[in-house]
């Protein structure tokens, strides 16, 4: 048992470098640009987060890794979600937190992350939080 808490931190460190990984991965950057996968994942979730309904959005969260879970809830104030955020809205708001120049820009970033996820959510999750997107930001969502 004393190993116990030791060995969840180390699997949610594992699954978190993955989750980090696969964005390093699609855009073909090394692990040197590790900050920059962070950022984009950090962006991303937090738009999404305070795009959906308090429910919905603890659900999501109750599949991401407990490191991811921390990024995910880090700043967030249930009392002003869901934000009203467009396509157009979300990627202004992208490339505000994301402040790195990428190829394909805001929309690339949000389909890696997207796709990224996509890859560590349940299917039925990742329709319940589509459901909940407008329909142009629910076009984005893989």
């Amino acid at each position: 048992m004393a190993n116990e808490p030791n060995s969840v931190f180390e699997s949610s460190l594992d699954k978190t470098n993955l989750i980090l990984k696969d964005i390093e991965q699609a855009y073909g950057w090394s692990k040197d640009r590790r900050n920059q996968s962070f950022a984009a994942l950090r962006t991303v979730l937090h738009l999404l987060r305070d795009r959906m309904p308090v429910q919905e959005c603890v659900e999501f969260s109750a599949q991401l890794p407990v490191l991811v879970r921390g990024v995910y809830f880090d700043g967030w104030d249930p009392s002003n979600v869901p934000v009203k955020l467009n396509r157009d809205d979300f990627l202004f708001e992208v490339r505000q937190g994301f402040p790195f120049d990428t190829e394909g820009g805001p929309e690339q970033v949000v389909q890696v992350v997207l796709d990224t996820l996509r890859r560590h959510v349940t299917q039925g999750e990742w329709d319940d939080v589509r459901a909940t997107m407008p329909s142009d930001l629910a076009r984005m969502i893989p």
